[in-house]
C-alpha cells in the first residue's frame, strides 16, 4: 500500500512538471516573470492538493493559474472536499483569487 502511495505521488509530481512546462511554453500574453510565477503557483497548488485531499482525488481536479488567479475545475466527491480544495489553493503564496468551478459528484 505504501509503495502504491509513493508511486502515485511520484506520478503526480511528474504530471505536474509536464503541466508546468506546457503552461509556461504556451502562453505569450504574459511577461516571462509572470509565467514563471504562475508556473510556481500551479505546481504549489497541485502539490498541496495532492497532500491535502489525496492523489486519487486531485487527478480529477484541473488547476490553472493566470496572473495569480487560480481556477479549479473538475469533480470532487462532496462539499467538504470542495471547500478544502479552495482553502488549499487560497493558502498558496502569491495567489490573489481562486475561481471555484468544481462540481460535486456525490461519491464517497
Amino acid at each position: 500500500m505504501n509503495m502504491n502511495r509513493t508511486l502515485t505521488f511520484t506520478m503526480m509530481q511528474f504530471m505536474t512538471v509536464i503541466a508546468l512546462l506546457l503552461a509556461v511554453g504556451c502562453r505569450t500574453n504574459e511577461t516571462p516573470e509572470n509565467q514563471v510565477t504562475d508556473a510556481k503557483i500551479l505546481g504549489d497548488v497541485k502539490a498541496k492538493l495532492a497532500e491535502g485531499i489525496g492523489a486519487s482525488s486531485v487527478t480529477n481536479i484541473s488547476v490553472n493559474a493566470v496572473n495569480g488567479v487560480v481556477t479549479l475545475s473538475g469533480t470532487v466527491h462532496n462539499s467538504a472536499e470542495q471547500a478544502k480544495a479552495v482553502e488549499i489553493a487560497k493558502s498558496v503564496p502569491k495567489v490573489t483569487r481562486v475561481n471555484d468551478n468544481l462540481q460535486i459528484t456525490g461519491g464517497t
